[in-house]
């Protein structure tokens, strides 16, 4: 009962500390270190310098900077203009027009970024101008940008499978795999709901056939981008290359795409640079704080009495199901999305064993949950980069997504009953 109360109390420091704007890193770091406080004084604290060493001397993890940076030198030299500008003359020509477009230029980019911020902002900042111009619905064109920002974290590469694999010590490789097939199912729902809506509403334009010059321009705009991300798929999933290698070679042929294709200037690069520190400072940090909170909640066997305890609750599957649902849910409307994984998952992986669940479909349904949260107010932050790139009101970025948290919640219930859906492609490996 006393542990109990103790996690409890933790947890609820964390969410009062977030609650009065504190930084997210010191929200999850103050009440691990409280807990250890809390369970063996002063003496505990030593083996933080061991906890530091651990966490942060990982192969695994240098794969995040080379993503973002990948996403930051294309995002700086104008090349994810050229994205969208070549997928604009052949995509546009379904229903839904240009808003067609916004879900294929987000898959694109979010298999070379990783990172759905830079996926949402890099495709929103391109497009929304072209939408508002032409006098598409705001709700929708916000809505479709907003959650085909999402999509930045299930294709791979992803930087929040990238830390479930760190956290859990599942192949990286075989998560990003796990999340193609979803991945492209969620793209095609997404796209299915736009030409529905739009074919029965009759409200948004189709795009002309593109001719033969404009086809080649669109070819010369897409080619270079579909050479790079199968280039680093392909490596990943033939065995020649781990995710960071891949990543590795991958940011060196970005370069090379942005100062041939784009307009990389000199400051622009330092800039990209900057801005890629400042990225990955922030999400180490995370990292780091979590592992101290999880490192605190293993010293109390903590993971030990909940797996305990759910399991003498002889939940069935779906109940179990049922309960993550609702818990990150919740979380999802409080709690930035890594936040999420990195203060949950050092409790739930246990329990996982116990249920006969594979942690490698297991993390494509976690990634799905923080996808859900990344459009969920008050604080999901798709909603809040939107917004931030538009003169529209916040209500209609988040009435825009309704449609497409339901399209989610198939997928989730999709995965639930089919898990090969998942667990396919990384079985092929």
């Amino acid at each position: 009962m006393e542990l109990a109360f103790q996690l409890i109390f933790s947890f609820g420091v964390f969410l009062l500390l977030l609650a009065a704007g504190m930084a997210v890193p010191f929200a999850i770091a103050v009440p691990g270190v409280l807990y250890l406080l809390m369970q063996h004084g002063l003496s505990e604290l030593k083996g933080i310098g061991l906890v530091t060493w651990g966490s942060m001397n990982s192969f695994t993890l240098t794969a995040i900077p080379l993503f973002i940076l990948m996403a930051e030198l294309m995002q700086r030299s104008g090349l994810s203009f050229r994205i969208y500008r070549g997928l604009a003359k052949v995509v546009s020509r379904l229903p839904g027009g240009l808003l067609q477009t916004n879900i294929v230029g987000c898959a694109l980019f979010a298999s070379i970024s990783g990172s759905s911020v830079a996926t949402a902002a890099s495709i929103g900042g391109v497009a929304l101008p072209q939408l508002v111009q032409r006098n598409y619905d705001r709700r929708l064109s916000a809505g479709s940008l907003a959650a085909g920002g999402t999509l930045g974290i299930l294709l791979p590469p992803s930087i929040a499978m990238i830390i479930y694999g760190s956290f859990t010590e599942t192949s990286v490789a075989k998560l990003f795999m796990a999340g193609v097939l979803p991945g492209v199912m969620l793209m095609l729902m997404f796209m299915t709901y736009i030409a529905v809506r739009s074919f029965w509403s009759g409200a948004v334009p189709r795009g002309a056939a593109p001719e033969l010059t404009s086809a080649l321009t669109a070819a010369t705009d897409i080619v270079p981008f579909a050479l790079l991300i199968g280039g680093i798929m392909g490596s990943i999933y033939a065995g020649w290359a781990t995710p960071t290698e891949a990543a590795s070679g991958g940011c060196t042929f970005a370069l090379i795409l942005c100062l041939i294709w784009g307009d990389l200037t000199w400051s622009r690069f330092v800039e990209a640079m900057h801005r890629t520190v400042q990225v990955v400072g922030n999400l180490m940090f995370i990292i780091y704080s979590a592992y101290i909170y999880a490192y605190a909640i293993g010293v109390a066997g903590v993971g030990e009495h909940v797996t305990s305890w759910l399991v003498g609750l002889h939940l069935s599957h779906l109940q179990f199901f049922g309960a993550l649902f609702v818990l990150y849910t919740v979380l999802g409307c409080l709690v930035e999305s890594i936040g999420m994984i990195v203060i949950t998952v050092p409790l739930i992986y246990p329990v996982l064993g116990s249920y006969g669940i594979d942690p490698i479909w297991f993390g494509v349904i976690l990634v799905l949950y923080v996808e859900l949260g990344q459009i969920s107010p008050p604080i999901g932050i798709n909603l809040f980069v939107i917004q931030s790139i538009w003169d529209g009101e916040l209500s209609d970025v988040v009435m825009g997504t309704i449609p497409f948290h339901i399209i989610m919640f198939v997928l989730l219930f999709l995965l639930t009953v089919f898990p090969q859906l998942a667990l396919w492609l990384p079985g092929r490996m």
